[in-house]
């Protein structure tokens, strides 16, 4: 890769770390599915000025459903239930294992030794942190955090369906997709009135967390991810992203004072290399583009 590739794929994981962080101080002014749907809202605003890819609604909805809606969705419930900021980064990086899980059972893309073990190691790592559950957050917390990762996986296989587009535009219609009817689901949820107090009481910092999680996590950090996966193999890129739960743990650590007991560290750190090891692993031809 080149160099200034190099810059791109280490500011992106960057900002998807940081983006964990944003999504808990904005969580302290919005529900969870008030910020979900202002998070999409940003993203989606390239629509005005694009036109739809050739994608047909049904896959572009199911897609949007999966690899946003239900992901974003299950992090800021989680997060706002207490599951802390540095765990929610590790967990969500999980879904490389079910991606592997889900591609084996589906499409019969047996995983090479070297990811089966992986997926062991991984699988080892979410059992230690199973075993903190209840303690400072609680079991319905982790369950609705680990949808997101699931429905992460389920998205990486969706996405399939939709080859030879702009990436750009792919994204930023996904989120009008999810944005819509996660906006119905809002005044359903929290009611017209107190929606719309929340957010004419908008704060100059809740703000600025939207701008960021909408404008830069979401809308151009998914574009660049796109553009270096289009450029390069996906072996080259998707380590990167190894990056989120480090940036994401120690900027926790640093803004909320987030701590980890022996086994929640060592179950995260336990996961993380089980996801090192299926992600440097030689896989299987058609496995890298949806990894």
């Amino acid at each position: 890769m080149k160099p200034a590739d190099v810059f791109i794929a280490v500011l992106v994981a960057v900002i998807w770390g940081l983006a964990f962080v944003a999504s808990r101080i904005a969580l302290d002014e919005f529900s969870p599915e008030l910020m979900t749907t202002l998070r999409f809202a940003i993203a989606a605003i390239p629509c005005l000025f694009l036109r739809r890819p050739d994608v047909a609604w049904p896959v572009l909805v199911a897609i949007s459903f999966a690899l946003f809606l239900g992901q974003f969705l299950a992090q800021a419930f989680a997060i706002a239930h207490g599951v802390p900021v540095g765990l929610t980064s590790v967990i969500v990086q999980s879904q490389v294992l079910f991606t592997i899980a889900f591609a084996a059972v589906l499409f019969s893309e047996r995983p090479t030794r070297t990811q089966t073990i992986g997926i062991g190691i991984a699988t080892v790592g979410l059992l230690m942190i199973c075993g903190t559950v209840g303690y400072d957050f609680s079991v319905g917390a982790f369950a609705v955090l680990m949808i997101s990762p699931v429905s992460f996986a389920v998205g990486n296989l969706l996405l399939r369906r939709a080859q030879d587009v702009r990436m750009f535009d792919l994204f930023a219609w996904l989120c009008l997709a999810a944005g819509v009817p996660l906006f119905a689901l809002t005044l359903l949820s929290n009611g017209p009135q107190p929606t719309w107090h929340a957010l004419t009481h908008m704060s100059l910092m809740g703000l600025a967390c939207m701008l960021f999680l909408g404008g830069v996590s979401t809308s151009i950090a998914y574009w660049l991810w796109g553009r270096l996966l289009r450029d390069y193999p996906a072996a080259q890129v998707v380590p990167f992203a190894l990056l989120v739960p480090f940036v994401g743990s120690a900027a926790s650590s640093i803004v909320f004072g987030e701590t980890f007991g022996p086994l929640r560290l060592a179950g995260m750190v336990t996961v993380i290399g089980g996801i090192a090891v299926m992600w440097l692993a030689r896989r299987p031809q058609a496995l890298p583009k949806i990894a």
